[in-house]
């Protein structure tokens, strides 16, 4: 009797293999490369929900630039929906991506223009994005994604002007405009931080909402560990570059594998959290990103560094069903990384 063949699994909607990021540091003939982001695999499948979490300045915001195509890659590739990005050229096939993987920005104020009324920018997107549909189309389309991030009446908000918003409504324009494109992944870039924590928890909905009902993946970016586990399905941790942990986001954070993991969960007031690395360890250095030497970035604040982490760069391994991480003293049979006592 035949053995069943195992299912493959869904394709990927977005994927990078070896993604780095250099930007060049100092002026004239300098040779200094600022490594923002460094050998990153990362895959985002459909109707998925994605956060990518790390201190600032870890890479997190390079790599949504990245995929919006504003930065080209020093190395590495990206591939949607199978296909290098790199053989997307010419206006038309820009454009058709960008309608596919557009950005909602961090400060929902700086991405409307004050000068207009809310509806100018998603009915010039709609032009420019969806030029199949008319002019009345455009408008019902506007009310419809409107109303789909949660605000009502949609005419009357789509006459206002940006200031006559608050700032949640403002996001939730941000996520409308978006929408209008018909996108199959929104780039999220810390869409909540500048928000009071009251809103936040409504935004976090829109998303899981647009996702069920509009079918979206997302790519959320922030370093708040606590709202990641509210929204994601799995969960990538940056540092200094390299992504260190990876994993379904529950497993990650109920069982993390890599100090720094440990390290963010610890200034989360949740009591469900594990204990986390030294608060000692929050004080030292930050990672050395310019031309950085081979081992590991995080060895300068971990308790737990071993003479192996000055001299090799770890890399991401499996610790546990779906669970990476790269650390060259987590064990897949360590429940949860746990570091010595602080003295005193």
């Amino acid at each position: 009797m035949t053995e069943p063949q195992p299912q493959p699994g869904p394709k990927p909607l977005i994927e990078t293999v070896g993604l780095c990021r250099h930007f060049k540091v100092g002026a004239g003939f300098s040779r200094r490369n600022l490594h923002a982001v460094d050998d990153v695999d990362l895959v985002i499948n459909p109707r998925e929900i994605v956060a990518l979490v790390g201190e600032s300045g870890s890479g997190k915001s390079t790599i949504a630039r990245l995929l919006a195509r504003v930065y080209r890659p020093t190395s590495g590739e990206i591939r949607y929906q199978g296909k290098s990005l790199a053989t997307a050229r010419g206006r038309k096939a820009q454009l058709a991506y960008r309608s596919d993987a557009p950005m909602v920005f961090q400060d929902p104020f700086s991405s409307l223009n004050p000068a207009y009324r809310v509806s100018h920018g998603i009915l010039r997107g709609l032009k420019l994005h969806r030029p199949e549909l008319n002019h009345a189309q455009r408008i019902e389309e506007a009310q419809r994604v409107v109303e789909a991030v949660g605000l009502v009446p949609a005419a009357e908000i789509l006459n206002r002007y940006p200031y006559e918003l608050s700032g949640g409504q403002r996001q939730r324009i941000g996520f409308a405009q978006a929408l209008a494109y018909k996108p199959k992944l929104i780039l999220a870039d810390e869409p909540v931080s500048m928000l009071d924590i009251s809103i936040r928890i409504g935004l976090l909905n829109v998303m899981a909402k647009l996702r069920e009902t509009e079918g979206v993946s997302f790519l959320y970016i922030t370093h708040d560990i606590a709202s990641a586990r509210y929204v994601s399905d799995r969960l990538l941790v940056m540092y200094g570059g390299h992504v260190v942990e990876s994993g379904p986001t529950e497993a990650v954070l109920a069982d993390p594998k890599h100090p720094y993991t440990s390290l963010l969960l610890s200034a989360v007031p949740d009591p469900r959290a594990p204990l986390g690395v030294d608060a000692e360890a929050a004080k030292s250095e930050p990672p050395a990103v310019i031309d950085p030497k081979p081992g590991c970035r995080f060895r300068a604040r971990c308790p737990l560094a071993i003479d192996e982490c000055a001299s090799v760069t770890p890399r991401l391994r499996e610790l546990g069903p779906a669970h990476q991480a790269a650390c060259h003293v987590a064990t897949a049979d360590a429940p949860t990384i746990k570091p010595p006592a602080a003295v005193g």
